[in-house]
C-alpha cells in the first residue's frame, strides 16, 4: 500500500504529465457519499420541488434521504454540481425557464452564488453568505 505522500506525488506527476501534453484527459473523482437532504435544505426546497426541479424521481429522493438507497455515480456527480452551483444546473437543464426566472427575455449565462458551508480551523461548520449576481442584478 502506498503512503499518502506517494499518492500525492503520483497525482502531481499526473498533473504535470497532462499539462506538458504527455498524458491526455483526466479522471474525475466522484464523491462516494452525498448528503442529499443537506443540499436540498440549503436550497430551501421540499422533496417534491427538488425532484421536479432537477429531474430526480420523488421516490429516489425519499430513499436517498432515508438511507434505504445510495445515489449511483452519475446522480452523485449531478448532486455535487447542484450543491456547488445550482444555477449552472438550472441554466443547463432549461435555459429559457431559467432566464425567465431571473428576469431576462432571452437565455443567458447568469452567475449566482449560493450559500455554502465552510469549516473553520476547529472543524466547526459555519455559513458563508453570498449575494446573487449576474446581468441586471447590480
Amino acid at each position: 500500500m502506498k503512503t499518502q505522500f506517494e499518492q500525492m506525488m503520483n497525482g502531481l506527476n499526473d498533473v504535470e504529465a497532462f499539462l506538458s501534453g504527455e498524458q491526455e484527459g483526466f479522471k474525475a473523482h466522484v464523491p462516494r457519499e452525498v448528503d442529499v437532504k443537506a443540499i436540498r435544505n440549503r436550497l430551501g426546497m421540499t422533496q417534491a420541488r427538488f425532484s421536479d426541479t432537477f429531474g430526480f424521481s420523488l421516490d429516489a429522493i425519499k430513499h436517498w434521504e432515508g438511507g434505504r438507497r445510495t445515489p449511483e455515480a452519475p446522480a452523485r456527480t449531478l448532486l455535487t454540481v447542484i450543491a456547488r452551483n445550482p444555477a449552472a444546473v438550472l441554466n443547463a437543464l432549461d435555459p429559457v425557464a431559467f432566464a425567465a426566472a431571473v428576469g431576462s427575455s432571452k437565455p443567458a449565462t447568469v452567475h449566482v452564488k449560493a450559500d455554502s458551508k465552510r469549516r473553520n480551523s476547529r472543524g466547526a461548520t459555519r455559513r458563508k453568505a453570498h449575494s446573487a449576481g449576474g446581468k441586471g442584478s447590480r
